[in-house]
């Protein structure tokens, strides 16, 4: 096969086009961008360090086999600015193809010539065969939670879609929504662990249409207690989060000021949809914290301000990704369930170097749902 790998462009659209029918048409549920012109975070300045960019596998010049995205993003590690980039895909026709096999490790492999301090935050396990790639590639494996909590129980019994695939599990869950118990039990539940932590939040959100001067005072105020973390000053956070969104893949964000007697606390950023026949929530109306930010001492407080805010809009459930302990701990002050072991955050060798020592680091590592390809999950 002659295969060169390079950006995609306007004359390469009818190709991708051709290669999502061919995997469509052997039933795979992957594709790729056909517009090459990412529509979250393109680049538009040559001098530009956050953007998204987008790589297609040409054999012969003439079909695309593969492709994939990288976003870097500027980070502070150990309080030294590097350019760390995410990964999304990569997408072969490997996934159909035996004969194309091995396309998905060159794809890989040429992901960190172009960007060595490389990773990617997410997958369905450990048995994933990326994942199995990858760890026979030395990259660093290092596994984070799933927290959510429940806001209306008889819904979220009654409309999950994952805790139903039982039968007698479902039937199970109709006796407790229909009955009350489920309620009791989950407000229950939930009240045990606010009372675990001894702690009152008396934050307040305020909605903002953009990210300000605040939002680097906030960033300037807390980025030392961190010791790996995408940059989250105002600039980086509009980029992120441009106050008009160009396209529906995710609900639009909405970002939450969050104060405490006047004063500036931190922020976070939520969404919230109503789902249709969803393979994991069903037909439930949920909440996501997709990113926040302040100091760690703070992280209940902020968390709690945004699951307020999501919970008067009226979601079954609230649910949320991160990585760092602190934080993690915040959302259980909050009164959320933690679910250990549900993302993995896979670092290439040169970046796993760069964190270095990870078991001081992991304490400090700092990973919401921004830090993957964009507020998903909804």
């Amino acid at each position: 096969m002659a295969i060169q790998i390079v950006p995609h462009a306007e004359d390469k659209k009818d190709l991708v086009e051709a290669f999502n029918t061919k995997m469509r048409a052997a039933g795979s549920r992957w594709g790729f961008y056909v517009d090459p012109t990412p529509y979250w975070i393109p680049r538009t300045r040559d001098d530009q360090k956050l953007y998204r960019q987008l790589f297609l596998a040409l054999e012969n010049g003439e079909e695309v086999v593969g492709g994939y995205a990288l976003k870097p993003q500027p980070w502070l590690v150990h309080g030294e600015e590097r350019i760390v980039t995410d990964w999304q895909g990569p997408v072969s026709l490997g996934a159909i193809d035996n004969g194309y096999a091995a396309l998905g490790l060159r794809l890989v492999r040429d992901m960190l010539k172009k960007a060595p301090l490389l990773y990617s935050w997410g997958h369905g396990g450990s048995d994933e065969p990326i994942v199995v790639m990858l760890r026979r590639m030395g990259w660093l494996m290092h596994s984070t939670p799933f927290l959510f909590r429940v806001c209306r129980p008889a819904n979220f019994l009654r409309k999950n879609a994952y805790l139903r695939e039982d039968p007698k599990k479902a039937l199970a869950q109709d006796v407790l929504a229909f009955s009350g118990l489920g309620a009791i039990g989950f407000t229950a539940l939930h009240a045990a662990l606010r009372m675990k932590s001894l702690k009152r939040f008396e934050t307040t959100a305020e909605v903002t249409a953009e990210f300000g001067g605040w939002a680097d005072e906030a960033w300037a105020k807390a980025k030392g207690r961190y010791d790996a973390i995408a940059f989250r000053d105002a600039t980086s956070m509009n980029a992120l989060l441009p106050s008009v969104q160009k396209h529906t893949d995710w609900p639009e964000p909405v970002r939450l000021r969050v104060r405490r007697g006047g004063q500036d606390v931190g922020w976070a950023a939520v969404i919230e949809k109503q789902l249709e026949h969803d393979p994991r929530f069903g037909d439930m109306r949920v909440g996501m914290v997709v990113d926040a930010f302040g100091l760690p001492e703070d992280a209940g407080a902020i968390v709690w301000a945004a699951f307020d805010y999501l919970r008067e809009m009226g979601v079954d459930m609230v649910m949320a990704n991160h990585s760092h302990p602190g934080w993690v701990a915040g959302y259980e002050d909050a009164g959320f369930f933690k679910v250990e072991d549900r993302r993995i955050f896979c670092a290439s060798p040169q970046l796993q170097e760069a964190l270095e020592p990870f078991e001081q680091t992991r304490r400090g590592l700092f990973l919401s749902n921004l830090d993957g390809h964009g507020p998903m999950g909804l």
